[in-house]
Order: C-alpha cells, then sequence, then structure tokens
C-alpha cells in the first residue's frame, strides 16, 4: 500500500514550500472550525429562533461527524489514494461551508455541519501524512512543526475570527470564510501534490463495523442533546435511543474485537499504558472543552460581552499554550511523562478553581486571566498523554492506535459538551428558583419604587438580576465539578507504566 519514498520525484524549492503551506493551511482551517463557531452560537441560537442548549449541537455534530470519520482515513487513503481523498475532502468540506452559512433553520444547520465533519476528518491526518511524504526525512521535523504550529494557533485565532465576523458582518460569516481557502488548497493540492499520490488498491471496509459505530454513536448523542427538553427517561424516545446506544456499543464491542480487519482496532486498550492514557486525556478534555463552549455563552448571555471581547477572552487559552509547547516538547525528552501529564491536568484544576469565584460584576482581566493560566497546562498533558498512549503499544499497532486516540479525544469533547450544557441550564434553574424563595420582595420593591421605578421596572430589573446570578451560580458550580474531573484526571495517569520506546512524532496526532 505504501510506496518507497525514495522513488518519488522530490519536490524542492519553491514547489516545496508552497505545497508545506497547502496543507499547513488545510490543517489550520479544519482545526479553526472547531472553535470558530463556539463565540457566535448566541448569534447563530438568535437568528433562527433556536435557545442556546439547541446551539451547541451545532459544535457536537460537527465532532461526533468527525471522529467518526477519522478510522476511516485510513482506507480511504488506500482504496482512492491520499492526494485524491485529500482534495475531495476539500472540496466537500468547502460546499458544505456554504450550506451551513445558507442554513436558514437548526436541522438544515445541523445536518451541514455533519457533512463537514465527515469531510474534514480526514483533512487533519492526510495533511500530515503527505507533508512526511513529500518532505525528505531531513526536514520532516522542520515540517511537522510547522503542521503542529498551525494546530495549537487556531484555536486562538478560532475565537477572535468568529466574533470580529459575528458582530461586524453577519454569523454566516464564519462558514463562508472557508471558501476562499478551500479553493486555494484544493487548487494548490492538484496542481503540487499529484506525484505524491499514493498507490492504490480495492480494499474491504468493515462495513459491519461501521454501521454499528454510527448507530451506537448517533443515538447516544441525538440522547444527550435531546433529553433535557425531553424530560430525560420520563420520555419513550429518550429511552428509546438509550436502549439503542447501549446495546449498539455492546454489539460493537463483541463485532470489534473478533473482526479481523475491524474499523476501530479495539484490541489496542489491551495494553495497559495506552488505556489509562486514552482515559486520562479523554477525562481532561471532555471537562476542558465543554467549558470552553460555555464561557462564551455566558458572558454574552449575562454579562453583556460581544461576541468579538468573548472571542478575545477566550483565545488567551491558546495563547499561552503557544508559548510552552516548544518548552514542553524538551521536557518530554528528560521527565518522566506521567510527572508532565500530573502536572499540566492538575494546573488545569486550578485555573477552573480560579474561575469558581467568578461573579456576575467580574472585569475583563478577572475573566481573562484564568484563561491565560490554563493554556500554560495544555501542552503539558497532551504531548505527553501521547507518549505515554503510542508508547505503550507495539510498533506496527502505532496507526491504529493513534486514529483511536483522536477518536475517543473528539467523541469526549461532544459528549462533555452536551453533559455540561445540559447541568448548565439545570443549576441555573436551580438556583434561580433559591434566589426567588430567599428573596424579600416587598423592601426590594419599596426600594427601588422610591429610586424612581415603576411597578413594571421594578420587576423587570428583579428579574434581570436573578436570572443573571443565576446563570453565574451555574457558570461557577460547572468550574468547580470540571476541577473535581481534572484532578481525577490527573491522579488517574499514574496508573500507566512509564513508557519503555520513542514515539514517532509523525504518530502524536
Amino acid at each position: 500500500m505504501t510506496q518507497d519514498k525514495d522513488a518519488l520525484p522530490a519536490l524542492t524549492g519553491v514547489p516545496l514550500l508552497l505545497a508545506g503551506l497547502v496543507l499547513a493551511l488545510a490543517n489550520f482551517m479544519v482545526v479553526l472550525d472547531t472553535t470558530i463557531a463556539n463565540v457566535s452560537l448566541p448569534h447563530i441560537a438568535g437568528s433562527l429562533g433556536i435557545s442556546s442548549s439547541q446551539g451547541t449541537w451545532i459544535i457536537t455534530s460537527y465532532a461526533v461527524a468527525e471522529a467518526i470519520c477519522v478510522p476511516l482515513t485510513g482506507w480511504l487513503a488506500g482504496r482512492f489514494g491520499a492526494v485524491r481523498t485529500f482534495i475531495v475532502g476539500m472540496i466537500g468540506f468547502g460546499v458544505f461551508s456554504v450550506l451551513c452559512g445558507l442554513s436558514g433553520s437548526l436541522a438544515m444547520i445541523v445536518l451541514c455541519r455533519v457533512g463537514q465533519g465527515l469531510c474534514g476528518g480526514p483533512l487533519m491526518p492526510l495533511s500530515q501524512t503527505l507533508l512526511l511524504r513529500i518532505f525528505p526525512k531531513e526536514q520532516q521535523g522542520q515540517a511537522m512543526g510547522i503542521w503542529a504550529m498551525t494546530t495549537v494557533v487556531a484555536p486562538v485565532i478560532g475565537p477572535i475570527l468568529g466574533g470580529t465576523l459575528s458582530d461586524n458582518w453577519s454569523w454566516n460569516w464564519i462558514f463562508f470564510i472557508n471558501v476562499p481557502v478551500v479553493a486555494l488548497c484544493a487548487f494548490g493540492a492538484l496542481r503540487l501534490l499529484s506525484q505524491a499520490e499514493t498507490p492504490t488498491q480495492r480494499l474491504t471496509v468493515d462495513g459491519i463495523g461501521l454501521a454499528l459505530m454510527v448507530l451506537w454513536i448517533g443515538a447516544l448523542q441525538v440522547m444527550l442533546d435531546l433529553g433535557r427538553e425531553h424530560d430525560w427517561f420520563g420520555d419513550g424516545f429518550i429511552v428509546a435511543l438509550a436502549v439503542i446506544a447501549a446495546i449498539g456499543f455492546l454489539v460493537f464491542l463483541a463485532w470489534e474485537l473478533t473482526e479481523t480487519q475491524p474499523i476501530v482496532d479495539l484490541r489496542v486498550f489491551r495494553h495497559r499504558g495506552f488505556s489509562v492514557g486514552v482515559a486520562s486525556l479523554s477525562f481532561a478534555f471532555g471537562a476542558f472543552f465543554s467549558t470552553m463552549v460555555i464561557i462564551p455563552q455566558w458572558l454574552q448571555s449575562s454579562l453583556g460581552y460581544t461576541a468579538t471581547y468573548s472571542g478575545y477572552v477566550t483565545a488567551f487559552t491558546g495563547v499561552s499554550a503557544v508559548v510552552m509547547s516548544p518548552i514542553v516538547a524538551k521536557l518530554t525528552e528528560k521527565v518522566d511523562p506521567r510527572l508532565l501529564v500530573c502536572l499540566g491536568i492538575l494546573w488545569l484544576g486550578l485555573a477552573s478553581l480560579m474561575r469558581v469565584h467568578w461573579t456576575s460584576g467580574a472585569d475583563f482581566w478577572t475573566l481573562a486571566l484564568p484563561q491565560l493560566m490554563q493554556g500554560f497546562g495544555l501542552p503539558f498533558f497532551i504531548v505527553p498523554t501521547t507518549i505515554i498512549a503510542l508508547g505503550a503499544v507495539e510498533p506496527e499497532e502505532t496507526a491504529s492506535a493513534a486514529g483511536v486516540m483522536n477518536f475517543a479525544r473528539t467523541m469526549a469533547g461532544a459528549i462533555g459538551t452536551s453533559l455540561s450544557s445540559t447541568w448548565w441550564y439545570d443549576s441555573a434553574r436551580v438556583a434561580r428558583s433559591e434566589i426567588v424563595g430567599s428573596l424579600h420582595s416587598v423592601p426590594t420593591q419599596t426600594a427601588l419604587e422610591a429610586g424612581g421605578f415603576s411597578l413594571g421596572q421594578v420587576r423587570s430589573t428583579v428579574e434581570r438580576l436573578v436570572e443573571q446570578e443565576s446563570m453565574a451560580l451555574a457558570t461557577t458550580h460547572l468550574f468547580l465539578v470540571a476541577a473535581l474531573i481534572f484532578a481525577g484526571a490527573a491522579m488517574l495517569i499514574w496508573l500507566s507504566p512509564r513508557p519503555t520506546r520513542e514515539v514517532d512524532s509523525s504518530a502524536a496526532h
């Protein structure tokens, strides 16, 4: 399935540089789309006439579709060729981006985000594969450094760009902005990368495993997204989804563990280091990603922030992550990666505890400082956890293990977002009831009327204050829970053995 790299016509000079930029830009765009919509959800929800909780489906649908498609990347590249798959994926991503921007209903935008995720899922691993294919061995380290930098920088720019476009133009442009990038990358790949095409062959695909995976993941995600609105297990539809998800998952496990060429190689979980590493990464990333979705919603719905300024607040996480990434890369060569992971995740927990003291009167820097602090810890748990997990499997299992790890991490982000969004709104409702129950209405009304407020203004003011404080309490409670999850994930990593072999950097993502 692979071709001797030395037999490839070598790209040199400007063509090699341009090809590298095309692949890095494609990866940048796909990663950017995981965060660009976070700060725009209130704009989208208002435009489509949906609730903010329904708006999170726009995030989760993309993540789930991307997670499902990642394990198919190897088969698609082997069956159709890496370059062809990359170009078709780029074009499909652009088409669905346009359709997302033109969407006039929740159903249409969620469906188009699924299409975006399916087309974008293979682009990240393919861009990495093709970079390693076109660059000579002595330059691969530099090429992967540029690739990794786009992965780190994109989440910084995503919230700022999404907020700026939503406030100054419209939310539709967070999707339309992909079109010129897609056109440039597809054209560049067609002109520059055709000679790097991989050989193809007729490969079988685990169709039953793929169908089972789509079934149980789809049922689980729909159940999590709709559960709050349908009174959870008091509704027969939610119960049916739960049963389908549970049975589908068990059948999926049984099938994949006995299939000779599984769509997801679950046998890598027999390695304790891999299982523990994936579990620790999933819990930590799920808690991290879900809070990054909630913060912009709270800032805009309760504190009066624009999408642009909420983007500035959340982007501070990426700024410090960029600074620390090269330092962590050096430390992993000298320090036990388990220690780095533990300290990194505990640092994220400390940043969450800083947020527990947020109030509805918090100023910009009170909100931004924990974001900046959090970013310093991110590289400490993502890179070393990858080393621990992939260092525990057999060398020939590295590619499969990397795919499983990416799948688990992406799913953790989607599931964490759904659960945290539901818990956030439910917690706000409970807090609201408690505030109303302890509110002394007569003295409050008298004091406001003495200040010149009419009865209608009094009621409106009290209602707004109660709503604002209940959302603030729910937000701080969410971060307290996140801090506990981070603490558990940090301790969990010590159940893994120290990795005994070096991990190829090309498998890290």
